[in-house]
């Protein structure tokens, strides 16, 4: 396992889904801040994509994530053995 790698990526992950949930409660007192929404939109799919990624280079990193054989996710450390 690429250690350094993957904990790059998990951060990247955590700080844009950070931005989704801010802006999320900007648009809540916003809803027509454009630019608010673009942004939104933008970090959006890149969450998904950076998601994807880690998926494909380090297995499941949700539940709901498929697995490949055998079942993938138990191997994966739990959040809290994840040395940032």
């Amino acid at each position: 396992m690429h250690k350094p790698d993957m904990v790059k990526l998990l951060r990247e992950i955590q700080a844009v889904d950070f931005a989704i949930y801010e802006l999320a409660l900007f648009l809540d007192t916003h809803p027509n801040d454009r630019k608010a929404l673009e942004d939104h939109n933008n970090l959006v799919a890149r969450s998904r994509q950076l998601k994807a990624q880690y998926e494909e280079r380090f297995g499941p990193l949700r539940l709901d994530s498929p697995s490949r054989f055998p079942w993938q996710y138990i191997n994966d450390p739990w959040p809290w053995e994840i040395t940032y």
